[in-house]
């Protein structure tokens, strides 16, 4: 059971995380770059002999704090946790090698009631070792099995309206079959991803893939068509995840001119991510 108090001022401890070359590389290869051999615009985020960029969505899992939401003094009931919506802003590029460090707060926590759930707002401010602002990424969570502790019934978050027009771009990629079990490798090991057990008491059919890879999928849509891949070109994006993707569907971004978006599976056609707004140099 959660207690609001003990929740909001959850101690979530500091990360420090030596950053590699290899590590920016992986990362780019786990949401999915590299798939065309002949696109020397994505070399640049997956090959490390080269001047090499690094993604603006990394941040996501720079200095991670890990699935610390599981921990059996949080109260949360872990199993039916579902990330909801999540946010990056860019404050200096981000360097492919050196310490970074990663401080994450609690800073807000909603019930919906019984029976209808909770949502757990946090963020996280990453630094270089000189203390320099980097990026600050916001989360929100929610918690499907958590409603009904007493606590506030807001304030909500509003969302970004997307236009009802048709897109202006649209662009299709591909995700592997084994693609969450790369991605955990990044920080993000929530047996959701991986283990058909845990997925199917959590109401899934199989593993899903982590909210955290799709918004790379996107993010790479995006600066693609909005940044010529341009890695300092994107200031900042947010999304609502609407519902999941299943490791080897396709995610097609829909963008408008003026940076909204939204993204479905091709093959279901479901719109897995809404009311997306980047915003691009």
């Amino acid at each position: 059971m959660i207690e609001y108090e003990r929740l909001l001022n959850y101690p979530i401890p500091e990360v420090r995380q030596r950053l590699t070359r290899r590590d920016a590389v992986f990362y780019a290869l786990s949401v999915g770059l590299g798939q065309d051999p002949m696109d020397r615009r994505q070399l640049d985020y997956v090959d490390a002999d080269r001047v090499l960029r690094v993604l603006p969505s990394m941040p996501v899992v720079l200095a991670h704090p890990g699935f610390w939401v599981a921990h059996p003094d949080t109260g949360v009931d872990a199993v039916k946790v579902v990330h909801g919506e999540q946010s990056i802003t860019l404050h200096a590029p981000l360097p492919a090698e050196g310490e970074v460090i990663g401080r994450t707060r609690v800073t807000g926590l909603v019930d919906k009631g019984e029976g209808k759930g909770a949502l757990l707002y946090s963020e996280k401010e990453l630094r270089d070792a000189g203390g320099r602002l980097l990026a600050v990424t916001g989360s929100t969570t929610f918690l499907r099995g958590d409603g009904g502790f007493g606590g506030p019934p807001g304030p909500v978050k509003p969302v970004n309206p997307v236009p009802e027009t048709e897109p202006d771009m649209v662009v299709d990629l591909p995700t592997r079959p084994e693609q969450a079990l790369y991605y955990r490798l990044n920080g993000d090991d929530n047996p959701l991803h991986a283990d058909p057990e845990v997925a199917a008491r959590a109401g899934f059919p199989r593993p899903i893939l982590h909210g955290l890879c799709t918004l790379g999928v996107v993010a790479h849509a995006l600066l693609r068509v909005l940044g010529d891949y341009e890695a300092g070109a994107m200031r900042s994006l947010s999304l609502r995840f609407s519902a999941p993707v299943f490791p080897g569907e396709t995610i097609r971004t829909e963008i408008w001119r003026g940076g909204a978006f939204r993204a479905r599976v091709v093959e279901r056609d479901v719109v897995v991510v809404n009311n997306g707004a980047a915003v691009f140099a």
